[in-house]
């Protein structure tokens, strides 16, 4: 199954939300409206939870996990992704924060407690490393991410159009 419960817990998905039949959404997911996963996907609430925000799409291959309560991790992490997020193929995402309107590259990874602030444009190859907070309105290249410079109108327009592009997209495979 693409969707199904674990320990009790089983996913939502918002209204007109998409996941592919070759993605894997499993446990304590919850997915926003007009959202989608895509081929490949792995989003995996098995020890905490996910919450995935209003029309944000997380592309081909990426994976989506969270770290468990334990003596090192008191409480555990869970993985919150705001709206409007373009999570690039092949990204990973475990037990950190993604604000609104942010783009992750592919294959950028973001590890536990990374917090990525409103309108983050994470590069391709990327990593924001373990407790990173990456300031908004910037572009983050590296591993570890380092600030490029500031983003530019056009790519804070971008990040609104990515989102409505993958809305419009994921309604032609509905």
């Amino acid at each position: 199954m693409t969707i199904r419960p674990f320990e009790g817990h089983a996913p939502k998905l918002g209204a007109a939300a998409y996941v592919d039949e070759h993605a894997l959404v499993v446990g304590d997911v919850e997915i926003g409206d007009d959202s989608s996963v895509w081929p490949m996907t792995v989003l995996r609430g098995d020890v905490h939870q996910i919450r995935v925000g209003a029309r944000t799409n997380i592309q081909d291959g990426s994976i989506v996990h969270v770290t468990h309560d334990s003596e090192h991790n008191p409480g555990g992490l869970p993985t919150c992704i705001g709206d409007e997020v373009t999570i690039g193929h092949r990204a990973v995402l475990h037990a950190c924060t993604v604000g609104n309107r942010c783009l992750i590259g592919m294959g950028a990874l973001v590890l536990d407690g990374a917090v990525l602030e409103d309108e983050t444009l994470l590069a391709a190859g990327s990593l924001a490393a373990p407790g990173a907070t990456l300031e908004g309105g910037y572009l983050w290249v590296g591993a570890p991410a380092r600030k490029q410079r500031p983003l530019t109108a056009a790519e804070r327009q971008f990040f609104v159009y990515s989102a409505h592009h993958y809305v419009e997209t994921k309604n032609r495979f509905i």
